[in-house]
């Protein structure tokens, strides 16, 4: 297909949109402010849906938008407006952000035109694209999901003037930090320009989060003011600190919403190409939101792999997470592990390499598609989310579940003689409660969303840790400690990808709120100057250990076979008596007791020992012993232990072993 958008060229702009049920598009052109029409003038027909006109003596910084006529049948799914101003699809950058107006939603021939109300795309030249380098991140490291505003709207090192950009990732107090908890890619929420749902403003709230664009490609003006050089230079510092760019990306639905919603683009060129319907010409609703953009429709895919190649070619990112991707793979409504879409990602010469992350459900027919998207895509595991809050929560019988979790969920993953996991694994994400309130909240508390607390998800599989009294209580706040570093311990153990949402290092609380997404404000900020340091602390060691123990990081899964060139088993599973698990032990319902040895790739290589007592009573762990070895602790943190001694309960411990005196030289040659 020819090339939409604005394209600038020495002699003018080349405007281009397409529809194919549209009788006549026309391009507005704009003053410097964006605020008075100069001209508008009518796109002629190429072909194919096409509509372009070149308009000469125009130049970069010209604000435009377009406009569409046809038939006006929201019934039947047409919704032309000529007086409705309609962003361009393929806009790099706007000059202000959205904001919900009902004038936006009117009737046509009721509300008037509504230029005075749209942000206006920005013609842009882009830049020299960034040189070709492939991703930093591998599987197996850490993701760092960061919520771009609220992540430095509270930093006191942060120019206050940076505070909630894409700019302020890149100071060196940020960077820092990052290098400081081994963060292999952040993975950015989304940053793209949305616009808020249509019952927020009349609650004073706003949408923080950002899941509901309304075009692709531009950047939100308030997250990124400096435009996507802002972003590929912030990209070209954390590459410098060996850090990957992830960026959270939402091509399943778009603001517009539901019939009652606004047009603001897609629906006002050519609804019914761009959207999904229903057999009876409703759209179609398998979002949640009110629209679902039809990923099946040729014109949409190039959409979406023309705004992937931009963010690589342009900005340098690693990779993207897409957000409800099952939607990426429907094909006539149904989901297809080789839909052409995903096809074409893993095919594209320029995204080949790149780092693919899948949220594998929707709420559609069939929706849940949790390992059934095809490699090299990762995924996001809810089920090792559930079972390890479950295991710590003292739920019976969990004991195989954990184990089947740490040692990289094969259940889920191993289809088709998958040898590695895809599995991303997390506890906490930004959508639900944070990792502190977990342990805090038995319920949630979503009273300042204005929906008398009926929004978000009502089973947290969270806990109060089972402790009465005053929540300043030392044995209060002493037993969530354990928790809150049990549940660490877990995540860095754990075979596969790993990710952990900002602030959970250090202990933010959201009050219990688990679908903070309308709280642009103190409950989602991140609180530095409050921060946990010592479990800041406690999750950095973590992190060093998982990048100095291949055991930990490897993405294979945990088979209890020796691996390649040894003979010792890649895991043994003990009891904490330093016996083999036997049948009758894995289903124990009340066992809550494991130990997970596991062994590096050759016999020389230490071994590494995961005690887990998710009990509350302490107990002796006994490990096997090994001729010229002899167990220590492997983390220099407060959790480290004796193993001489009782392990406390509700703990999580890692021992290494370690040469005797003289054997080192002997075994390893004196290296």
């Amino acid at each position: 297909m020819t090339q939409l958008g604005a394209t600038v060229t020495r002699e003018g702009i080349r405007f281009a949109a397409w529809s194919q049920a549209a009788r006549r598009l026309w391009v507005s052109i704009f003053d410097e402010q964006g605020m008075r029409e100069i001209e508008r003038l009518e796109l002629q027909r190429e072909g194919e849906g096409v509509h372009a006109l070149f308009v000469a003596g125009l130049g970069s910084g010209t604000r435009y938008g377009f406009r569409a006529d046809g038939d006006y049948a929201p019934e039947h799914g047409l919704w032309f407006d000529p007086d409705k101003l309609l962003t361009d699809p393929y806009a790099v950058e706007i000059d202000r952000p959205y904001a919900y107006d009902w004038r936006l939603a009117d009737r046509r021939g009721e509300g008037g035109d509504t230029a005075s109300l749209m942000p206006k795309a920005i013609a842009a030249a882009l830049p020299k694209p960034v040189q070709a380098a492939p991703p930093l991140f591998r599987a197996g490291g850490l993701v760092y999901e960061i919520p771009v505003r609220a992540f430095t709207m509270l930093h006191s090192d942060v120019p206050e003037k940076l505070r909630g950009t894409v700019a302020a990732l890149a100071q060196p107090t940020i960077v820092e930090h990052l290098k400081k908890l081994g963060v292999g890619a952040v993975e950015l929420m989304p940053v793209t320009a949305s616009i808020d749902e249509r019952h927020l403003p009349p609650l004073g709230l706003r949408n923080a989060w950002g899941y509901n664009p309304v075009t692709f490609m531009a950047l939100d003006p308030r997250l990124a003011p400096g435009g996507i050089m802002e972003l590929r230079n912030t990209v070209a510092v954390l590459r410098q600190a060996g850090i990957g760019v992830i960026l959270d990306l939402v091509f399943n639905h778009t603001g517009e919403s539901d019939r009652l919603g606004p047009t603001l683009s897609l629906r006002g060129f050519d609804n019914l190409a761009y959207y999904r319907h229903t057999p009876d010409g409703r759209l179609a609703n398998d979002t949640g939101t009110g629209n679902t953009v039809a990923c099946d429709h040729p014109v949409v895919q190039e959409m979406v792999l023309d705004t992937l190649r931009h963010f690589v070619r342009d900005a340098g990112v690693d990779g993207f997470r897409f957000d409800l991707a099952p939607i990426l793979g429907r094909v006539e409504g149904t989901f297809d592990a080789e839909a052409p879409l995903l096809r074409a990602m893993r095919d594209d010469a320029l995204l080949a390499d790149r780092v693919l992350i899948a949220e594998p459900w929707d709420i559609g027919p069939d929706g849940y598609q949790l390992g059934n998207f095809p490699a090299p895509f990762l995924e996001w595991n809810d089920k090792y989310r559930d079972d390890v809050r479950r295991f710590w929560r003292g739920d019976a019988g969990m004991v195989g579940a954990l184990a089947t979790r740490l040692a990289g969920s094969s259940d889920v993953f191993a289809a088709n003689g998958q040898g590695a996991s895809r599995s991303v694994n997390f506890i906490a994400a930004h959508d639900g409660m944070t990792l502190a309130d977990i342990v805090r909240y038995e319920r949630k508390h979503n009273e300042a969303n204005g929906e008398q607390n009926r929004d978000g998800h009502n089973e947290n599989l969270s806990w109060n840790n089972g402790v009465e009294g005053d929540a300043d209580n030392p044995a209060v706040a002493a037993a969530r400690q354990n928790d809150l570093r049990a549940l660490l311990a877990a995540l860095f153990a754990s075979r596969g990808t790993i990710m952990l949402t900002a602030g959970d290092e250090f202990g933010r609380t959201q009050q219990g709120n688990n679908n903070a997404y309308a709280q642009d404000n103190e409950i989602i900020w991140l609180d530095w100057a409050g921060r946990d340091q010592a479990l800041e602390r406690y999750t950095a060691e973590l992190s060093r250990l998982r990048r100095s123990m291949p055991a930990l990081s490897d993405t294979s899964f945990l088979t209890g076979q020796p691996p390649a060139g040894s003979e010792i088993p890649d895991v043994a599973w003990l009891a904490e008596t330093g016996a083999p698990l036997d049948e009758q032990s894995w289903q124990d319902p009340q066992r809550h007791r494991l130990v997970m040895v596991l062994s590096g790739a050759s016999d020389d290589d230490r071994r590494l020992a995961v005690l887990v007592n998710g009990d509350r009573r302490a107990c002796i762990f006994t490990l096997p012993e090994r001729d010229g070895f002899f167990w220590a602790p492997a983390i220099e943190a407060p959790d480290a232990a004796d193993i001489s001694r009782p392990i406390s309960g509700r703990t999580m411990i890692f021992m290494i072993e370690r040469a005797q005196a003289g054997t080192r030289e002997k075994r390893n040659g004196g290296e």
